[in-house]
């Protein structure tokens, strides 16, 4: 299913998204892309997207690729996606358009449809996701572990 547009209207809007103007490109098949036009207010001393903006971009990225494993319309709802632990890699000062991407491995997506089919109300999963710059460098790499479980209908 196509959750590009889902994913936007739950990524977007969050504050430190909204602050670094991440945008959703994609989200299908478990899969996402996400980027941003380096704001110069985000920038560190070098000119180079702060390490924090660097970050959300992994978070955002890692959110959407989890929204994108839904298969039905409604199987997001009461779903609570929390980063539980990062880890990051900067490989190069990140200017300009950056775009990221993650795709959710197969163990990922095995814990993730329990959740989203209700068969489960909690998983872990790892997320992996790389930035690149206009010209195709991959400027930053990182993964989140999250912890995601179903909040019970009242």
């Amino acid at each position: 299913m196509d959750a590009t547009a889902l994913a936007r209207s739950l990524l977007e809007p969050v504050p430190a998204h909204r602050t670094a103007g991440i945008q959703v490109l994609r989200a299908v098949d478990c899969a996402a892309e996400v980027a941003l036009d380096t704001p110069y207010a985000l920038t560190n001393v070098i000119g180079s997207l702060h390490s924090s903006g660097l970050i959300a971009l992994l978070d955002a990225a890692g959110l959407a690729a989890v929204v994108a494993a839904v298969e039905a319309p409604g199987e997001f709802d009461g779903v609570v996606p929390l980063g539980a632990a990062a880890t990051v890699e900067f490989l190069a000062p990140a200017r300009g358009r950056l775009v990221a991407s993650c795709a959710l491995g197969e163990s990922a997506r095995r814990a993730l449809r329990e959740v989203l089919s209700g068969a489960g109300d909690r998983a872990r999963l790892a997320t992996a996701a790389e930035i690149r710059d206009a010209t195709g460098a991959v400027v930053c790499r990182g993964g989140f572990d999250w912890s995601v479980r179903r909040i019970p209908r009242a």
